[in-house]
């Protein structure tokens, strides 16, 4: 697919950027169907050029960002090696690098999520609270509300299992499963059904 291909998918003002990231790299973009468990991903092939899928679903700045990420793993794979950890300290360097050269093309109310992501990016989307808030990206029912909304005590549906929300460590959710005694931790976005 070739980059003028892309444009539907993106903002405006981005080209530029991508035939630049683009441009020592022979790149096959692939747009998927919408995958619950991954916005895009990355993988270098046998004949040595590279394969980026990404949901076809995704709003503009959130492909962008994605597509973004995933050229990440590429540029550091080629410029520091096959050794280095896949979400390791040369990939956030280059997606930092990459996300603050790019930053004009996130509209005003994204730059200050953004910027606030650059400093110490994430492998997982779902690990930035704000992000994740601003695209409303889970697919959920109607019902369902972030758990950081229940009070320690409150009982709630999660996956067809009833939980019982004891209290929070550190940034998570300590919780009790009521069925089989065990305790887990909740991200504060994972989305829940409380029980009255």
């Amino acid at each position: 697919m070739s980059i003028q291909s892309l444009e539907t998918y993106l903002p405006k003002n981005t080209l530029d950027h991508l035939r630049n990231w683009f441009s020592d790299y022979s790149i096959h973009i692939k747009i998927t169907r919408n995958r619950n468990s991954k916005l895009g991903d990355y993988r270098k092939l046998r004949d040595l050029s590279h394969e980026i899928t990404i949901n076809s679903t995704l709003q503009p700045q959130l492909f962008f960002f994605v597509l973004t990420h995933e050229l990440a793993h590429l540029i550091a794979f080629e410029k520091f090696g096959r050794r280095i950890s896949p979400h390791g300290k040369e990939w956030k360097h280059t997606f930092r690098q990459m996300l603050l050269e790019s930053i004009e093309v996130y509209e005003e109310d994204l730059k200050p999520i953004i910027l606030k992501f650059s400093r110490s990016p994430k492998a997982n989307f779902m690990a930035s609270p704000d992000l994740v808030k601003y695209f409303h990206i889970e697919n959920h029912e109607d019902d369902e509300i972030f758990i950081e909304k229940l009070n320690a005590g409150d009982s709630f549906m999660y996956r067809n299992e009833k939980y019982l929300l004891e209290g929070l460590i550190k940034k998570n959710y300590l919780c009790l499963n009521l069925a089989s005694g065990r305790k887990y931790a909740f991200k504060p976005l994972a989305r829940v059904k409380k029980l009255s």
